[in-house]
């Protein structure tokens, strides 16, 4: 479904757009192109007095902080760069911005984003970022559960598995929020916010 709306009081919640993370090479959309779209979003966010929270993902060096729990996969045994966890440059350095720290896909788990949220009477979220089916989803997930109504910038969120993204965006975000691109929400939100 179509954004319809945007609340009065709506954030974008931007996960995971970190210095390591950009390094991944995104499928549909570049990590490049994620990072425009949201910057373009963040700036009319800003400039609409519109909260902009951004997300980044961090843990010790050694994993002794990683959530538990065994799976296919196993855990990850690497040490990640210097600086890895930094928000990038572009979306950086603003002062009314809000900084969450996860150490979980979620954005809201183990995390004070709802309470940041709540202080705001926040009651919507715009959510972009990477990766489209593990951090962007869950948030979208807890969002929906927390009770906010969640709308999805297709174009500024991706993934490094295709099939992923397109699973998440075709079949997940349409039972839990409403999408659009970055050019519909923009739309939106000169629209409802004059």
């Amino acid at each position: 479904m179509p954004v319809t709306t945007l609340d009065p009081t709506t954030a974008l919640v931007v996960v995971d757009l970190q210095n390591g993370v950009m390094a991944i090479p995104g499928a549909p959309h570049t990590t490049a192109e994620v990072l425009a779209h949201t910057v373009e979003l963040a700036e009319a966010f800003r400039a609409h007095d519109l909260p902009v929270v951004l997300v980044r993902v961090t843990g010790a060096p050694d994993g002794s902080d990683a959530t538990p729990g065994r799976t296919d996969r196993g855990r990850p045994q690497r040490i990640p760069a210097p600086g890895w966890d930094e928000i990038v440059e572009d979306l950086a350095g603003h002062a009314g911005d809000i900084l969450v720290t996860k150490r979980n896909w979620s954005a809201f788990y183990g995390t004070d984003l709802d309470l940041h949220l709540r202080r705001r009477g926040v009651t919507q979220i715009v959510l972009t970022g990477v990766a489209t089916s593990i951090g962007v989803e869950s948030t979208a997930r807890a969002g929906h559960e927390h009770g906010y109504h969640v709308t999805i910038a297709t174009d500024a969120v991706t993934d490094a598995d295709a099939d992923a993204h397109r699973n998440s965006v075709e079949k997940v975000f349409p039972r839990l929020a409403e999408t659009g691109t970055t050019g519909d929400i923009l739309r939106m939100l000169g629209t409802t916010h004059g």
